[in-house]
């Protein structure tokens, strides 16, 4: 697999020698639903790590919870609540929406005021080494002891300005110098450290559990391309200045969603909470949107375009549906064209590895698997044999479940289980052939009422919840 490292600027072969791939991505700031914008780094990495899996690779993967943040302590302090009270609370409230997306949880979740002792371990390594400084009960880092800092985002160092969320003091000795370690103010929680009472900064938290739960040299660490610089770039420095060898192989970050142009943000107010756009288009509908596009581009988000997303689903799932009700009643063997489909299927997913592999590309991914689905819509259409429809719904299901869009179970309402749709089907279809059309239509119109949708086809009649 091919893919494009920001650091060398271009793209690379992973080569991932003993199949383990060691993966990092920055998780959420937990005081607030997460938005569309943050959705995409959180799906986008979800399928890489599925797609390394399917691939053959073992992937542990990390993704943080920042649990301690200037943010979440004004949040605590508007709900009259504690800080851990609101992480807890938005933490379980980013799974429910992850689930929902079909995000995977990572192999461990770390908080940041889990790993205290790992943090101040890497600030006082970084002291040793020169690179750090205690000054009024702050620790800064000194960034211009670090001679590759701005290799990852290709600035001057002499061009730069102060790092995000970082306040210029006359206790720093740069501007360009950020915190490790804040002194605590007063109401705010705090940790006892070698520096006195405070807290981590924002940065020096992803460095100490990407050493703690994945090593010193990782292969892959992804977010978002607003973090390359000051965060990634202060991981680099952190990481190197502490352990002296290479961070990261690859560095990989995904393009914005724009709303009018813009960055969509919690800064600029121009957000749409992942669960607001879940409620009115379903939540395989943002998964779709996000994946359409190849994850470097910055793409536009609108109604418009997540109405698009939902109808592309239904088609899939509607594929889906079919195969499902056509194998109820196959019967038979392969024939020799079905063979020959067959081989066609597996030059699909020949040409669906291909352009993943390279620097994967999960567009032109949709584009293959939606020219399968049309050729597997129009084959159907005569009678199959049972095996030819159950390895073609075999194919479907091994890419459509890799991409995260199998059809999810259908859920009884009102006690009208799939059981006892038979049984009022089955009675529609007897009262038809005696001619009680009446019956035939108070049945449709009793299961209409349930939200059940009936197709009649020549193989009978199929059905879905609406």
């Amino acid at each position: 697999m091919r893919l494009f490292n920001d650091l060398s600027g271009k793209k690379e072969d992973l080569n991932q020698k003993d199949n383990t791939v060691r993966m990092y991505a920055c998780g959420p700031t937990v005081y607030n639903y997460f938005h569309v914008g943050n959705a995409r780094c959180f799906v986008t990495f979800d399928l890489l790590r599925r797609y390394l899996e399917y691939r053959g690779n073992r992937v542990d993967f990390v993704q943080n919870f920042t649990d301690i943040d200037d943010k979440m302590i004004r949040r605590a302090g508007e709900e009259n609540t504690t800080v851990k009270e609101v992480a807890e609370r938005y933490i379980a409230e980013y799974f429910k929406d992850a689930e929902g997306l079909g995000v995977k949880p990572a192999t461990v979740h770390p908080r940041a005021t889990e790993n205290i002792d790992s943090i101040i371990d890497i600030i006082q390594k970084l002291i040793a080494n020169g690179h750090a400084y205690e000054s009024c009960g702050d620790v800064y880092f000194s960034a211009r002891s670090f001679k590759g800092y701005g290799k990852l985002s290709g600035k001057n160092i002499d061009d730069l300005e102060s790092g995000a969320r970082i306040d210029v003091s006359d206790i720093k000795r740069d501007p360009l110098d950020f915190a490790l370690w804040k002194a605590s103010k007063p109401g705010e929680p705090f940790w006892e450290s070698p520096w006195g009472k405070g807290r981590p900064g924002w940065h020096i938290e992803c460095s100490a559990m990407v050493d703690k739960y994945l090593g010193k040299t990782i292969d892959i660490h992804c977010g978002g391309v607003d973090l390359t610089f000051p965060h990634h770039e202060n991981e680099i420095a952190q990481s190197e200045g502490a352990f002296g060898v290479p961070f990261c192989r690859f560095w990989v970050h995904n393009g914005f969603i724009n709303v009018d142009n813009k960055k969509m943000s919690k800064s600029l107010g121009n957000f749409f909470t992942v669960r607001e756009a879940a409620e009115k288009y379903g939540y395989a509908a943002i998964r779709y949107f996000i994946l359409s596009a190849h994850y470097r581009s910055p793409v536009n988000f609108s109604a418009d375009i997540l109405a698009q997303a939902q109808n592309s689903v239904q088609r899939l799932y509607h594929c889906e549906e079919n195969l499902r009700f056509l194998l109820k009643n196959a019967q038979g063997i392969l024939s020799e064209q079905e063979r020959e489909f067959l081989l066609r299927l597996d030059g699909k997913r020949e040409e669906f590895i291909s352009v993943m592999d390279d620097d994967f590309n999960t567009a032109d991914g949709l584009a293959v698997l939606f020219e399968a689905v049309k050729e597997i819509n129009i084959f159907v259409t005569e009678p199959r044999s049972c095996e030819a429809l159950e390895k073609i719904l075999a194919f479907y299901e091994e890419i459509c479940g890799l991409l995260g869009f199998l059809k999810p179970e259908e859920t009884a309402q009102d006690g009208l289980d799939d059981e006892k749709i038979a049984t009022l089907l089955a009675e529609r279809s007897e009262a038809k052939k005696a001619k009680n059309y009446a019956r035939a239509d108070e049945i449709r119109a009793f299961l209409g009422e349930q939200g059940i949708v009936i197709e009649d086809t020549p193989a009978g009649p199929k059905w879905h919840r609406a």
